[in-house]
């Protein structure tokens, strides 16, 4: 459930903290008062598109944040996502003046990807022009779907559609161009088998270079190091022996001046790691190999893998990679050429496609068997007594969204057939089919805030008292907001908010505020009078009020 809505700088909005109970709530006020403001800021923070044309007029960014009740069937979503929660759940957004915005859950950053898991889960929100997308196809069929609770098996068949789509679009390629792909698999296979004999490994090249220069420069190697050592280990002239000199003439002296010891310390450091190189310099030599013949096998790899390079037009180093990616197109024109495995994959994937639009068929028949006859019901209520609704299903080719057609149809009156609902549905009928197939869907809905914005347009008189009282029907099991401009829909609200607007210094501002019973009775009175509301009036907004 919807707790509080807090606005700042929100389109004609300074701030508002709007606190909300259970039940049935309304909204009302004067046309352009800013009514819808309060839907747009919810679709904003439940993750809707931000726009800069949302910031009020010399504010530096819009903030907007709600807070709900955590559903229990949202614990694992938010323990999924690291998202601690007690009893609330708060959500953020910010949009600044460069068209930046910036979303949290519960103080934590979050993708609008997040925003709008959670609000799927939250709030459902059915607009006031809801109606219009009824004389879709598309908006019929997705109608039925969602009232079915089978979108999952809808984009199940979407997906068993491409990939059959896909394999068969393979198969007529590989049956077109049969030819090519032989011609291309003897040109890969040489290739491949030419590269998998030298069989270069990744990173050879490099330690092959390596081992060449080493084995090229053998005896330059030997020499220079043969010098080097001669140079620190000569017995009489060696490095070594000038620092074991030096290192013993200043230890006997350092007893008169201890400003030597420094020296000392640094004459015995030098001395070990002359040493040490002397040790290393022994071993060098020793494992240093003069071999001829490795240097020839080392010059004739060197040049097998030279004159391939050459050949494939790449670099040494690059030879492995491009045999992972000759190889990788070798089985794919093999794959390619295989008809008899394409035709069974297609085939596999056609069948599966069939099997899952036989399922979502049998679905969609079953939902428009539980839709229909409640729709028709409805229909008595609202100012088309003798009425019928009936959902067509009728076969089609196969398609993305399954293998047939979903067609609403309506007669409006007794005696007459069920038509396209496009072609006899007036304006207001249409507006009342729509009210009753979202209040039917929200009766199975699983969401706890259900919005409505002007839905109720097109209606009025008696039929309008039965519109709030099914909306006030629904708050006994749901939250439910609805903004309106039928006095007969807001008095059958539990609560009742009114939108005002004024002007100061130049700037429209916008203000929210919970009515009382006394404040109530002049609002109903001025939705029924307009701009002259007298005691008549007031009288009967006492008497819709049951005050």
């Amino acid at each position: 459930m919807l707790q509080s809505l807090s606005l700042t700088d929100f389109v004609i909005v300074e701030h508002s903290e709007i606190q909300f109970d259970s039940g049935f709530t309304v909204f009302s006020g004067e046309t352009g008062a800013g009514k819808s403001i309060l839907i747009d800021a919810l679709s904003l923070v439940l993750g809707a598109r931000a726009d800069t044309a949302f910031i009020r007029d010399g504010a530096d960014k819009a903030d907007i944040s709600a807070v709900f009740n955590v559903p229990d069937n949202l614990a694992g979503w938010l323990a999924e996502h690291d998202l601690d929660t007690d009893d609330a759940l708060m959500l953020r957004r910010v949009i600044d003046q460069q068209g930046k915005s910036r979303a949290y859950i519960n103080g934590v950053p979050a993708t609008l990807g997040q925003l709008r898991e959670l609000g799927e889960q939250l709030v459902d929100i059915h607009g006031q022009h809801a109606h219009q997308s009824l004389l879709k196809p598309g908006s019929q069929r997705e109608l039925l779907d969602t009232q079915g609770r089978h979108t999952d098996l809808v984009q199940h068949v979407a997906q068993a559609w491409q990939a059959w789509q896909t394999l068969a679009k393979q198969l007529n390629d590989a049956r077109a161009h049969t030819d090519t792909l032989q011609e291309e698999q003897n040109r890969l296979e040489w290739q491949v088998n030419e590269l998998e004999q030298l069989n270069l490994a990744e990173g050879e090249w490099d330690a092959l270079s390596a081992e060449h220069n080493r084995l090229a420069h053998a005896q330059s190697l030997l020499e220079n190091a043969t010098q080097a050592l001669s140079a620190l280990d000569d017995d009489t002239a060696g490095a070594h022996h000038i620092l074991n000199t030096a290192a013993h003439r200043l230890q006997g002296i350092l007893r008169h001046d201890a400003q030597l010891s420094v020296i000392c310390d640094a004459l015995e450091s030098a001395r070990i790691a002359t040493a040490e190189a002397i040790s290393d310099l022994n071993s060098y030599i020793s494992k240093l190999d003069l071999d001829p013949d490795a240097l020839e096998q080392a010059e004739a790899r060197m040049s097998a893998i030279f004159d391939a390079a050459r050949k494939f037009r790449v670099e040494p180093e690059e030879i492995p990679a491009l045999t992972a990616r000759l190889r990788e197109r070798l089985h794919e024109t093999q794959a390619g050429i295989d008809l008899a495995a394409l035709e069974a994959k297609a085939q596999a994937a056609q069948d599966h496609y069939t099997a899952s639009a036989a399922r979502l068929a049998a679905a969609r028949k079953k939902a428009a068997s539980i839709m229909a006859p409640a729709v028709t019901q409805a229909m008595q209520t609202l100012a088309m007594a003798g009425g019928r609704f009936d959902v067509a299903i009728s076969p089609c080719a196969p398609g993305p969204n399954g293998t047939e057609t979903i067609e609403f149809l309506v007669a409006a009156h007794t005696g007459t057939q069920p038509r396209p609902l496009a072609k006899v549905a007036s304006g207001g009928e249409l507006a009342r089919l729509s009210l009753a197939l979202s209040v039917i869907a929200s009766q199975a809905a699983r969401v706890p805030t259900l919005i409505f914005d002007e839905v109720d347009s097109g209606i009025g008189g008696g039929v309008a008292e039965v519109v709030g009282k099914l909306l006030g029907a629904l708050g006994e099991r749901h939250q439910v907001l609805c903004v309106t401009h039928l006095p007969q829909v807001a008095a059958c609200g539990n609560h009742h908010f009114r939108v005002s607007k004024s002007q100061h210094k130049g700037k429209t501002a916008s203000r929210i505020e919970l009515l009382n019973k006394k404040a109530r009775i002049e609002e109903i009175a001025r939705m029924l009078g307009g701009l002259s509301i007298t005691d008549t009036t007031r009288q009967h907004a006492a008497e819709m009020l049951g005050a």
